[in-house]
């Protein structure tokens, strides 16, 4: 018999997983073929970055490699760049979680927009570093300052919905490490 956390860790897993692939999905839909509208929020980012920073244990690095990956090859961007960003920025917020457990939303807020803005640099001075073709920059702050304003709602929605809540300061895991 498995014990309720690592059902629970499973389950969320999957449930991440899941919404990956609706959000994915979604993208791939043609819904508006007009070329020059304005770039939607990266809500895999988004979500991404809310459950890592509320439990890190349900999202490995392992299934964060694999999911920026896949879009890496779905979206024609340069295979493994973003995945690295992405990778780095994750683990550089799991290593903050404990200290970031007690902060006010408006400060994690603060503290995610300045960990994207890095990663939006980042990426961009890479490209550059290599020459490649770039994405003009006014529509990839536009995806930034997209992706900010539904980092919110997919807190609001990932902590209504699916019970994704922070560990409490004593909460513990299977084996009485410290969560």
């Amino acid at each position: 018999m498995i014990d309720p956390q690592t059902s629970r860790r499973i389950a969320h897993r999957g449930l991440y997983l899941g919404l990956v692939a609706l959000v994915i999905f979604l993208r791939l839909l043609p819904v508006n073929p007009e070329a020059n509208s304005l770039p939607g929020p990266d809500l895999t980012l988004a979500l991404t970055l809310a459950w890592v920073l509320r439990r890190p244990d349900y999202v490995p690095a392992a299934l964060i490699v694999a999911v920026f990956l896949i879009e890496d090859l779905m979206f024609w961007r340069p295979v493994g760049l973003w995945t690295l960003i992405v990778l780095g920025a994750t683990e550089v917020l799991r290593a903050r979680e404990a200290a970031s457990r007690d902060l006010p939303f408006v400060l994690e807020f603060i503290m995610v927009a300045g960990v994207m803005l890095g990663m939006l640099v980042l990426n961009r001075l890479v490209l550059a570093l290599v020459v490649t073709d770039q994405p003009p920059l006014g529509l990839e702050l536009l995806r930034y300052l997209s992706t900010l304003a539904a980092y919110p709602f997919v807190v609001a929605l990932s902590r209504m919905a699916f019970g994704l809540r922070r560990a409490a300061p004593g909460e513990v895991d299977a084996w009485g490490n410290r969560l």
